[in-house]
């Protein structure tokens, strides 16, 4: 006979089963709660809304009463008198999406009815201040960037430097309800 040992492997019982997949799951938790904490404690810097959004150059607004909106930041860039504001897409009043009117050249609320003029401005309705604006920087290269993620509370009632008059005939109706587009007059044939 032969001094051969067979090695005969060993049984896992439930007990070591069961202890062995506690501690890697345990592992498991431990190392996804860092990653998670790693995650928040260095946050990316957002792309669009809430951080910084380029706005184009300033050459882009050089024409009196230019105005441009970008949807990623929710925003418009508008020009006055030379000077640039990026307003909030959102009422003050509501928080409705306020669209500007090309025909009053006026921004217009259609759910209750505010206007604001060019630069943001209260101009009637029941909305309690200007349009919130965010600041603006231009670089060196003429881009414009405008800082979504710090909101700067719109003028109140009662501060105009800009246009008073509509330009032209309302979007809008007075109940706050989009104007009905005009129909052809019927001509006689």
């Amino acid at each position: 006979m032969t001094d051969e040992t067979q090695h005969v492997p060993e049984d896992i019982d439930r007990r070591r089963f069961l202890n062995g997949t506690w501690k890697v799951l345990g592992v498991a938790l431990v190392a996804e709660a860092a990653w998670t904490s790693y995650d928040i404690l260095h946050p990316r810097p957002a792309a669009g809304f809430g951080g910084a959004v380029e706005a184009g150059n300033v050459a882009d607004y050089a024409e009196e009463g230019a105005i441009q909106y970008f949807l990623n930041g929710r925003f418009y860039v508008t020009q006055y008198q030379g000077g640039l504001r990026a307003l909030y897409q959102k009422c003050p009043h509501l928080g409705c999406r306020v669209p500007y009117c090309d025909s009053a050249q006026q921004f217009q609320c259609p759910c209750h009815g505010s206007i604001y003029n060019i630069i943001g401005e209260y101009q009637q309705g029941p909305a309690p201040r200007g349009m919130d604006r965010f600041p603006i920087s231009i670089q060196s290269d003429g881009t414009v960037l405008v800082d979504t993620a710090s909101i700067v509370e719109g003028p109140p009632r009662g501060v105009r430097e800009g246009p008073t008059q509509a330009a032209g005939p309302s979007c809008v109706t007075s109940g706050g309800e989009a104007a009905p587009s005009p129909t052809p007059e019927a001509t006689p044939s």
